[in-house]
């Protein structure tokens, strides 16, 4: 099985240790290949609108493509992110920004529809929900069916001073989660997706996109005759 982890930060602090220990966790055979931001993509997005028209002429594609394409073999993603002043982090954000041309209203990635993912965040105190749900949107958009999310007050500035009755807590629920992510087979695509797809399916129809390329792409795929992503 191969998991990506997307990492909102450089440093390997509380939000890491989580999503790592339940990388590891997962049975079998595993590679897992990680991306720390801004390390591995430090830009945000220029709003040129390249990227709708020709994926390849984003400013940043070179360095953005290394990761879109280990994203899209991954079998499972796995997103942590400290809390910061109540959401994700802003190099995250910068990333998923960088992806928009990769939502279901534009050009989606068929693999997207068949993956699982965990979105991993902690904060001293308060703002993981908020935090999590910042990323469940981009990962809802970008085509991920199967999302879980779980978030800690570790009440600690680094791993190392987390409790250990916490941290013992956190392996519980890091086994139960691996479990579930390494399920075998594509995850059923919901009820919320389905009716998302098939409105960005209309809007192609329609000619109520951003380009022809998009409509054309859509075609390509058979999703506008009727085929599905997740089939």
């Amino acid at each position: 099985m191969k998991i990506v982890m997307l990492n909102g930060q450089n440093h390997k602090g509380s939000t890491y240790n989580i999503g790592r220990m339940i990388a590891e966790k997962i049975e079998g055979e595993n590679e897992i290949t990680e991306f720390f931001f801004p390390g591995d993509l430090n830009h945000f997005c220029a709003g040129c609108y390249k990227c709708i028209e020709d994926f390849t002429a984003c400013p940043y594609y070179d360095e953005k493509k290394r990761i879109i394409d280990a994203v899209d073999e991954a079998d499972v993603l796995i997103v942590t992110t400290p809390t910061y002043c109540m959401h994700m982090s802003a190099p995250l954000k910068a990333f998923f920004d960088l992806t928009f041309d990769l939502w279901m209203a534009h050009r989606p990635m068929g693999s997207m529809f068949k993956k699982r993912a965990v979105i991993v965040s902690t904060a001293a105190g308060t703002g993981t929900k908020s935090a999590m749900k910042d990323v469940e949107d981009c990962l809802f958009y970008l085509g991920v069916p199967r999302i879980y999310k779980y978030g800690m007050a570790v009440q600690a500035m680094n791993w190392e001073g987390v409790a250990a009755d916490k941290k013992e807590k956190i392996g519980k629920a890091a086994e139960g989660i691996a479990k579930k992510l390494g399920r075998t087979g594509s995850p059923s695509v919901g009820i919320k997706m389905r009716f998302m797809f098939g409105i960005m399916k209309m809007m192609q129809k329609k000619g109520w996109n951003s380009s022809p390329v998009e409509t054309k792409y859509w075609q390509d795929k058979g999703w506008l005759d009727g085929k599905k992503p997740w089939k």
